[in-house]
């Protein structure tokens, strides 16, 4: 057979600096070397992120704290909602119907749940997840037939504490986003971003079973804001302007640390208001042995 004739001269240079590839036509595309150039000199590569405050989220308790896999979120669920019934159940009279207990019970676990996504216009979060129905019903069922467990809560210093954990990380998972879904449905007005609606909404996320029934009018308040409304408030708050503000700027995973500190600033002021570790508590406890002992 005849040999086919040489290639010229400027496609056997093409081809010594270019790779041929088909493309979905069928066409042949010739991709020349991958090296970019610019004014003859090649374009630096872009500088890698370092965040020296990575170790914040790159750990399992950052994930915990966040709430991060929905066996986590479960699992504190079902601490967030047997703390509530403790509280219900210890008010309640013992002859009272289980309707009566399980619809309070439900309300204290979801008050804030309700309330803020009817201020904002979106389907409430116990309609919304079946997660919350299922912890509410299954913490409901220990306290009317195991009520010896919500006995073992009241004695037991370490089953406290370790429940409170689980009950302050669900609402501080509750506040952040709650506040976020009504920064992003609230526009702004007097300031660049939504200032003070955002905040309410956080504070009602993070407290809001108090009020429910709605015939407790302003009661749970009467005598000064509880801890868990403070905190709530002022969660939200920092929350808010952290992430709307120029204190956010240049904060890798701002909304994860974020997340993780209000958590931990949760479960702090929780233990210490169970626990009566305040210094005016302390100081209570100690006039009172010393008039005992006079």
């Amino acid at each position: 057979r005849a040999s086919l004739p040489a290639a010229p001269e400027h496609q056997r240079y093409r081809q010594r600096y270019s790779c041929s590839r088909h493309n979905p036509r069928g066409q042949i595309v010739h991709a020349f070397d991958q090296r970019s150039f610019t004014m003859g000199r090649k374009e630096a590569e872009p500088e890698a992120i370092v965040d020296p405050t990575a170790w914040v989220v790159d750990n399992s308790f950052a994930e915990f704290l966040t709430s991060g896999t929905s066996q986590i979120k479960f699992m504190c669920m079902l601490g967030y909602t047997f703390y509530h019934g403790y509280k219900v159940f210890s008010k309640l009279p013992a002859d009272s119907a289980p309707s009566y207990k399980f619809v309070n019970h439900f309300m204290a676990c979801t008050g804030g749940g309700i309330l803020v996504p009817i201020f904002i216009n979106m389907v409430p979060v116990p309609l919304v997840s079946d997660l919350y129905p299922l912890a509410i019903v299954s913490s409901f069922l220990v306290h009317h037939y195991f009520p010896v467990v919500r006995q073992v809560l009241g004695m037991s210093a370490i089953f406290k504490a370790l429940v409170i954990v689980f009950y302050e990380v669900t609402r501080a998972y509750v506040v952040v986003a709650l506040t976020s879904a009504a920064g992003n449905a609230i526009p702004a007005s007097t300031f660049s971003f939504p200032v003070f609606g955002p905040i309410i909404c956080g504070a009602i996320a993070g407290c809001g079973g108090v009020f429910l029934p709605l015939n407790k009018g302003l009661d749970p308040i009467k005598s000064g804001l509880q801890a868990p409304m403070l905190t709530a408030l002022i969660g939200a708050a920092a929350f808010h302007i952290f992430m709307n503000t120029w204190l956010s700027e240049g904060v890798v995973d701002a909304k994860a640390k974020c997340h993780i500190h209000m958590a931990v600033f949760f479960i702090c002021i929780g233990e210490i208001s169970a626990f009566g570790l305040t210094a005016d508590a302390q100081a209570a406890a100690k006039s009172k042995s010393k008039s005992k002992k006079a």
